[in-house]
C-alpha cells in the first residue's frame, strides 16, 4: 500500500501541490488525470523524491517517510521502492537497450554483472525487445526507447512504478505498442500510478481514476463513475473538452 497524506509543494509563491491525501492499495492501478500545470508529474516527482516536497509523508508498505524531515538513508530507501517511467526515456544515449537497463541493477542494486544481464533480458523479453538487446537508443524508434524505459523500471521489481505520460512524447501509431505493455504490466498486479492523457486507457486499465486541477484532488473514483458520472462541475468541463479534442482507440 501507498499512503500520502497532506503532501504540500511549492516553487517560490506558486503552490503547484496543496495537502494531497491519496492512498493506493498493493496491486492498484490509478491514472491521474488533469490540464496541463495541475501538478500531475510535481506529484509523482514527490512520491520518488525527484522533487523534494514541502510538507507531508508518505509511506510505502511498510516503510514511511515524514517530508519535513527526511534524512538521506530514508529518500535512498524510498526511491528503491518506487520507480519512474519518464515521458522523454532518459536512455543513455551510448549505452544499448541491454546496458540501459542493467545499469540500475549493478550500481544500485549492486547485482553482479551476470545476475543484471539475467534479469535485464528476462524484462527486455517481456516488453516485446529481445531482438533488440544490442542496439542503441538511436536505432530505436520511439516507441521501443518507451519500452527500454519500461524494462528498465521493471527490472529494479519496485513496489509501485511511476509512468509521467508515458506516451505523451511518441508519434500517434506508436502509442498503442506502449500502452498494450503497460497493460499487460497492469494485468500482472503490479501497483502502478499513471499520469496519462490517454482517456480510453484510463478508462479501460485503471481500477481508480483521480482528476486534479490547481494542486488539488477535484475528484476520484471508478473510471464508470468520474467518467460517466462526474459530480464536480470543473471535472465535467476537463472531459468534455478533453474527448471533444481528441480521442485514441486502442
Amino acid at each position: 500500500m501507498i499512503k500520502l497524506k497532506r503532501v504540500s509543494k511549492s516553487f517560490g509563491k506558486n503552490n503547484v501541490l496543496q495537502d494531497i491525501s491519496l492512498t493506493v492499495e498493493k496491486g492498484e492501478v490509478v491514472a491521474i488525470l488533469g490540464p496541463s500545470g495541475s501538478g500531475k508529474t510535481t506529484l509523482l516527482r514527490c512520491i520518488n523524491y525527484l522533487e523534494k516536497p514541502n510538507d507531508g509523508s508518505i509511506v510505502i508498505g511498510d516503510f514511511s517517510v515524514d517530508f519535513k524531515h527526511p534524512v538521506k538513508k530514508d529518500i535512498h530507501k524510498l526511491r528503491q521502492k518506487s520507480a519512474m517511467v519518464f515521458q522523454h526515456y532518459n536512455l543513455f544515449k551510448h549505452k544499448t537497450a541491454l546496458e540501459n537497463v542493467m545499469e540500475g541493477l549493478v550500481i544500485v542494486q549492486k547485482l553482479s554483472k551476470e545476475e543484471a544481464r539475467k534479469r535485464s533480458v528476462e524484462v527486455l523479453e517481456k516488453v516485446g525487445l529481445a531482438s533488440k538487446l544490442d542496439a542503441y537508443p538511436s536505432q530505436l524508434s520511439g516507441g521501443q526507447q518507451q519500452r527500454v524505459g519500461i524494462a528498465r523500471a521493471l527490472a529494479l521489481n519496485p513496489e509501485v512504478i511511476l509512468f509521467d505520460e508515458p506516451t505523451s512524447a511518441l508519434d500517434p501509431e506508436l502509442v498503442g505498442e506502449v500502452l498494450d505493455v503497460i497493460r499487460k504490466i497492469a494485468n500482472e498486479g503490479i501497483t502502478m500510478i499513471v499520469v496519462t492523457h490517454e482517456m480510453s486507457f484510463a478508462r479501460d486499465v485503471a481500477g481508480r481514476v483521480v482528476f486534479m486541477d490547481g494542486g488539488v484532488i477535484v475528484e476520484e473514483g471508478k473510471p464508470n463513475e468520474v467518467f460517466g458520472a462526474p459530480k464536480e462541475e470543473r471535472t465535467k468541463q476537463f472531459l468534455k473538452r478533453i474527448t471533444s479534442e481528441w480521442v485514441y482507440n486502442i
